[in-house]
C-alpha cells in the first residue's frame, strides 16, 4: 500500500486503528470495549455504547486481505444500532461495502468519513444488550479477562 509502514505488521496496524477507532467513539461520545463476544459467538473487534444508549459495533480491517478473507461482518448487524469498519489511511477504501460506515484511523485519532446508518434494535434486545454491555464493563474494571456478552 502507499505509504504505508513496511515494517508495521498486522497486528501492529490492528492495534493503531484499533487505539484510534477508540478515541474516533471517544470523540463522538461513545464509550467502547474491544475484543467483544456477541451471542452468535462472533467477536467484536470494538463495541461502543453512547450517552443514549445506541449501540455501534465497529470492525478492524488491517489490510485488503483480511477484508477479502473475513466476510462475516453481516453477523453483527443484529446486535447494534450502527456498523462501521475501522480501517489505517492507506486502506484501500474503494475496495469497501458502501452500507456501512467508515472510521478511518491511526495510532493518535482518527475521523469518521462515511456516518453509519441507524437502524434501531428492537426495544427488548438493547435493553439485554446494554445490560451485558454494563456487565461485561464492570467485570473487566475489576481485572476479570472477560470477553462474552452474557445476554
Amino acid at each position: 500500500m502507499p505509504g504505508a509502514d513496511p515494517a508495521a505488521s498486522r497486528p501492529e496496524v490492528t492495534a493503531a486503528v484499533t487505539r484510534g477507532a477508540v478515541r474516533v467513539f471517544r470523540g463522538l461520545g461513545y464509550v467502547a470495549l474491544a475484543e467483544v463476544t456477541l451471542p452468535n459467538a462472533r467477536r467484536a473487534d470494538l463495541m461502543a455504547i453512547s450517552p443514549r444508549g445506541e449501540l455501534f459495533i465497529a470492525e478492524v480491517k488491517s489490510s485488503l486481505e483480511d477484508f477479502r478473507v473475513d466476510r462475516k461482518w453481516r453477523d453483527y448487524l443484529d446486535f447494534c444500532d450502527r456498523f462501521a469498519f475501522a480501517v489505517s489511511p492507506e486502506f484501500p477504501q474503494h475496495e469497501l461495502p458502501q452500507e456501512p460506515g467508515l472510521l478511518v484511523c491511526d495510532g493518535f485519532g482518527g475521523a469518521l468519513v462515511r456516518e453509519a446508518p441507524l437502524s434501531p434494535l428492537a426495544g427488548s434486545r438493547r435493553k439485554a444488550l446494554t445490560i451485558a454491555f454494563a456487565r461485561l464493563a464492570a467485570l473487566r474494571a475489576s481485572g476479570v479477562l472477560a470477553v462474552d456478552l452474557e445476554v
